[in-house]
């Protein structure tokens, strides 16, 4: 009886130092992350696990542009390997957002409107990337996005993309088959890494495991530049 007696303090004490500290006032999510947790919390798994690559390919680069941030519930992820992180996006009601909710982040974390179809950003980063976005641009518009997005990345900087494969499109809702305009192969991916970027790397994703497996079995694909070409 002393032992069990013993024990149950002992676990309670571990308890008490593992977990009181934890119990803190708890965060707010966006209104996708929100909508994903309601409908699709699984697809949560996957948009951390995007980020989560991301992240792994820039660590130890100093300052990072997202370009379509959305309602930034990857950011605390990417702004643990960096020392400044900066979103974009279109939508004035999910950059606000951001900040109210993201503010823990402090001076860490800049975001602010930009169509990348319309202006180039006016600061230069290391590191680029988006997740998500290539897919609903307009076909034409396109190359615009593209170059203005590379004017603001340094010469020796990474350039990220990570979009659904067109391959994978027959499976996709009727919703996402709506949004999705501008859908890429790895061939398309490809060409767009070998016009702009000295070195260029694509990846298959399926779930939450990237791999270089066979590309058109892939659900999502990355694709990679390192090193600007022809940049004017």
């Amino acid at each position: 009886m002393e032992k069990k007696i013993k024990r149950q303090k002992l676990q309670g004490k571990a308890y008490f130092e593992g977990t009181e500290y934890q119990f803190i006032e708890s965060l707010k999510l966006g209104p996708w992350t929100s909508y994903s947790m309601i409908h699709d919390p699984k697809h949560m798994c996957f948009v951390l696990s995007r980020y989560k690559f991301v992240s792994k390919m820039i660590s130890g680069k100093k300052k990072i542009l997202e370009i379509g941030c959305g309602d930034g519930f990857g950011f605390p992820i990417i702004a643990q390997v960096a020392d400044e992180v900066h979103g974009v996006d279109r939508d004035d009601r999910l950059l606000q957002g951001n900040m109210e909710r993201l503010n823990f982040l402090k001076d860490k974390v800049k975001f602010f409107n930009l169509d990348l179809v319309q202006k180039a950003p006016e600061e230069k980063y290391d590191a680029i990337f988006s997740i998500d976005v290539i897919e609903h641009l307009e076909p034409k518009d396109e190359k615009k996005f593209l170059e203005n997005s590379i004017k603001g990345l340094k010469d020796d900087g990474i350039y990220i993309i990570g979009t659904p494969n067109i391959s994978a499109n027959q499976y996709a809702t009727d919703r996402s088959r709506v949004q999705h305009i501008n859908l890429k192969s790895h061939e398309d991916l490809r060409a767009i890494l070998n016009k702009y970027f000295v070195n260029g790397f694509i990846f298959s994703m399926n779930d939450e495991v990237i791999h270089t497996g066979y590309y058109p079995m892939a659900q999502y694909l990355f694709a990679m530049g390192v090193g600007v070409l022809n940049k004017k």
